[in-house]
């Protein structure tokens, strides 16, 4: 199995010669037989990185397992620890996002601009699953991007998209591999995607990422398209936004809508429902507010400005929002 096309794919370029690749490894089947595709193809060339969460009594082991494969076969190690007090709810996510940040800042401090990791089709498909039960939208169904900036100058890699579970852990089944019980833990949404997927046969991981991935080559056709709307409907002056929206497609709308308040709150992670009930309001001639921002329709414009006020605020997962309809009715 070669990497090299791959990653060229997610990257949409080629590997430049000498261009130096970090990867993510837990010691899990998947994170292993990356390790052994990669140290076999690019010597030299390749760091391992393992973030121990201190989050159950076994992974400074599993870390050191890691480290001492590395050590066999001449490949760089890094231990890298999540240190300070853990979330009491939403665990997952935090571990996520603490593991990308320090990876991304060893990344940043040793010259590698890649980071790649061994997120697989079944991935993609649990994934897909976990947003069709949430009403994702395009951006949520294009599911796990190829690759994505991870921080300047490094960008984050997943060439085994396209590969399945069970032929990475026949690479792996040579050596040791860490078996994590909390892919098993019923508490996470994943898990029970993962059941779901295991006990329906008609629903196949491999088609299911095939369909990921054309919905991402069309939201990046919708993307490109938003670029030329933006360029040719859109006026920033004076800290306003104005968008000439009415004669656009909804989907293109919506774009741009996201990007408009995106300007303001660049930071702020927007709900698909909140964006929703935004369209629907400016479409009615309304005014509203979403993240700190006021947005209002005159003829077939878009107004967007800071809020100078804000009201009463509804709590969304990591934004906060009003949205309020304030269109008059008219006499008669």
């Amino acid at each position: 199995m070669q990497l090299l096309a791959p990653i060229a794919a997610a990257l949409g370029r080629p590997l430049a010669e000498g261009e130096r690749l970090a990867l993510a490894v837990s010691g899990g089947p998947d994170s292993m037989a990356l390790l052994r595709l990669a140290a076999a193809q690019f010597p030299a060339r390749i760091a391992a990185l393992t973030v121990d969460h201190g989050l159950r009594h076994a992974s400074a082991a599993e870390a050191a397992m890691v480290a001492g494969w590395c050590a066999a076969h001449g490949v760089p190690h890094a231990t890298l620890h999540w240190q300070g007090q853990k979330p009491g709810a939403g665990v997952p996510a935090a571990a996520r996002a603490a593991r990308y940040a320090l990876m991304a800042h060893w990344c940043v401090a040793h010259g590698h601009g890649l980071l790649l990791t061994a997120h697989h089709a079944d991935d993609q498909a649990e994934t897909l699953l976990m947003r069709l039960g949430r009403g994702s939208g395009g951006a949520g169904l294009a599911g796990i991007r190829a690759s994505r900036p991870l921080a300047p100058g490094v960008t984050l890699v997943r060439p085994l998209l396209g590969v399945r579970r069970a032929d990475l852990a026949a690479i792996a089944a040579a050596g040791p591999v860490v078996d994590d019980p909390s892919n098993r833990d019923p508490r996470y949404a994943r898990t029970a995607a993962r059941r779901l997927l295991a006990d329906t046969p008609w629903l196949d991981a491999g088609r299911m990422a095939a369909a990921a991935a054309h919905v991402a080559d069309t939201e990046a056709a919708l993307d490109w398209a938003a670029d030329r709307a933006w360029a040719g409907n859109v006026v920033v002056a004076d800290d306003v936004i104005r968008i000439d929206a009415g004669d656009l497609p909804t989907a293109l709308q919506r774009k741009l809508l996201e990007r408009a308040i995106k300007r303001f709150c660049p930071e702020t992670a927007l709900r698909g429902a909140d964006l929703s009930r935004l369209l629907v309001t400016l479409a009615a001639g309304g005014t509203a507010t979403l993240a700190g921002v006021r947005a209002r329709c005159t003829g077939k414009a878009w107004h967007f400005a800071r809020a100078a006020t804000r009201k009463t605020p509804v709590a969304t997962d990591n934004c906060v929002a009003t949205v309020s309809n304030t269109r008059q009715k008219r006499a008669g």
